[in-house]
């Protein structure tokens, strides 16, 4: 369903389940950090709500959208996340730079979910303008991180119970 039709905080509080035990790594590009913070506080903030300790909740920094890919893997490889969400913004610009970045990133966070046991959330957010992103880190539409938070809790949740 399209941002502009759902709001991106919104969210059915006791269909999550509780993260107390969950441990979370989050990669945040750098780039437009006006915007990934937000949609970055909006995540901790969520995943607190639901239990999440301090503790486990791992953040670290890529410079820009397309290193997601390689942060996300980074803490597949050495840490030990029950799940990764990749936080970044892409603002189209003048060239087909936009373009390139997106795909890049989208293909490659697809690949890691396709071939790894570890969730990789999507919370890249795409634009034509900086207008838009602010509307979806925290403005009018909520907040993307918010979204990515409940997707990372239940994603494990998911992977848990086919564990058992």
């Amino acid at each position: 369903m399209a941002t502009a039709y759902h709001n991106l905080s919104d969210y059915d509080f006791n269909s999550v389940p509780d993260a107390k035990e969950m441990k979370f790594g989050i990669v945040v590009s750098e780039w437009n950090f006006n915007i990934t913070g937000k949609l970055l506080e909006g995540a901790m903030n969520t995943l607190k709500k639901h239990g999440a300790r301090d503790e486990n909740i791992l953040v670290k920094t890529v410079p820009g959208s397309f290193e997601l890919i390689f942060g996300a893997n980074q803490f597949i490889e050495y840490s030990n996340v029950d799940a990764v969400i990749a936080i970044g913004c892409v603002v189209r610009g003048d060239t087909p730079h936009f373009d390139y970045v997106c795909m890049g990133s989208t293909n490659g966070i697809a690949q890691l979910n396709a071939t790894g046991n570890v969730p990789v959330i999507y919370g890249l957010i795409t634009t034509n303008t900086m207008e838009q992103a602010e509307d979806r880190a925290g403005g009018k539409l909520g907040n993307k991180g918010d979204e990515c938070a409940i997707t990372a809790i239940k994603m494990i949740d998911f992977a848990w119970s086919l564990q058992k």
